[in-house]
């Protein structure tokens, strides 16, 4: 059954890359990069299941040599360790079956914002902007601020990271949420803890094709660039407000320091959040078809706490409770929280796909 399963992609690799190898392929580059990109999507089903199916194989070969008194002990020999990579090899297939998120390899849009809890929200929001940009060190991706809005205490009423790099998208979409913290800000005189809240946005960086903005739904404004005092600020009219008319959105940008660059960066935001609506519209159809999942990035919902006092950060989703929060936030090491997410939603995904 399942090696009937794998013949479909490895007949569907070998035919995209005969199509690949036509000679008239290179002059119509669309198409070629449509290929490509499905050719690219079954590697590594298509390795795994030769893989699985040369084991298969073995295993009838063996099971053929115990027969001749000769082989039969290198024969069993084999047959245990064969075995042992079939299951293996199985495990990862079936991982591998469960239906991708077509976002997942995508660069990201990281929005951080404070919430409830003023200047120790803002400080927060500035704490975690700097672990997620560690964490996104350690995996090689690479980082920009697209746009910031800096609290009069320290750290960010809002942060924009744009975070680039393969897989992106599949890990950090599960940071979509409100995160709680609880500690004692360095204001309290009473060392009493304050609980503040902040949520973050996840959003897929849309491609040209992902999204299409009608010109006559927008409106450009141009304003002059402002910021807190003592800070260098670009007091041209530089700024840039871009409106979508039929959704209300409004992205400003002034970090740049050109008109043309705060409209592109404004812009690509835009494109993200008009796409991330288009995607949760289509996951709320989905989800309406199957149990919820992990990870929906719902920015309503409570998914973590941030417990100083306790050395504590707990993921309310998978109750995950870990007392690690100085290293986790110090050495941005959310894999360890990550990690059991995505075990969890694959568990679920076979399940649902009767994988399981």
């Amino acid at each position: 059954m399942l090696a009937g399963k794998l013949q479909t992609f490895l007949d569907r690799y070998s035919e995209l890359s005969k199509l690949l190898s036509e000679p008239d392929i290179a002059s119509d580059i669309e198409r070629m990069t449509k290929l490509s990109k499905e050719q690219s999507s079954l590697e590594d089903i298509n390795n795994v299941a030769i893989s699985y199916l040369n084991v298969l194989n073995d295993i009838e070969e063996n099971k053929l040599l115990l027969e001749d008194p000769e082989f039969t002990e290198l024969a069993k020999e084999e047959l245990k360790e064969l075995e042992h990579q079939k299951i293996e090899l199985e495990d990862e297939i079936k991982i591998l079956l469960i239906p991708k998120d077509s976002n997942d390899n995508k660069n990201i849009f990281l929005e951080i914002r404070a919430g409830t809890g003023g200047d120790e929200a803002a400080l927060f929001a500035g704490d975690l902007a700097n672990a997620y940009l560690r964490y996104a060190e350690l995996r090689g991706y690479k980082t920009e601020v697209v746009s910031q809005s800096e609290g009069s205490a320290g750290g960010f009423k809002e942060i924009i990271l744009l975070i680039k790099g393969k897989g992106a998208y599949s890990r950090l979409k599960y940071e979509g949420g409100t995160h709680r913290v609880q500690r004692v800000p360095e204001t309290e005189s009473q060392g009493r803890v304050h609980t503040s809240a902040i949520t973050v946005a996840v959003m897929p960086e849309a491609e040209d094709s992902d999204i299409q903005i009608n010109p006559n739904d927008l409106k450009i404004d141009v304003m002059r660039s402002s910021g807190n005092g003592g800070q260098s600020v670009n007091t041209t009219d530089s700024a840039v407000r871009v409106t979508h008319i039929p959704t209300g959105l409004v992205v400003v940008n002034q970090d740049g320091k050109s008109q043309h660059k705060n409209k592109d960066a404004a812009m690509k935001v835009l494109k993200a959040r008009l796409f991330e609506i288009q995607e949760q519209e289509r996951l709320e159809k989905e989800r309406a078809q199957r149990k919820d999942q992990v990870g929906t990035g719902d920015r309503s919902g409570r998914i973590r706490t941030y417990n100083y006092p306790q050395n504590r950060i707990s993921d309310h989703r998978i109750n995950l409770t870990l007392y690690r929060l100085d290293a986790i936030m110090g050495g941005g090491l959310f894999d360890e929280i990550i990690d059991p997410l995505i075990t969890e939603t694959q568990t679920q995904a076979l399940e649902e796909e009767g994988l399981a």
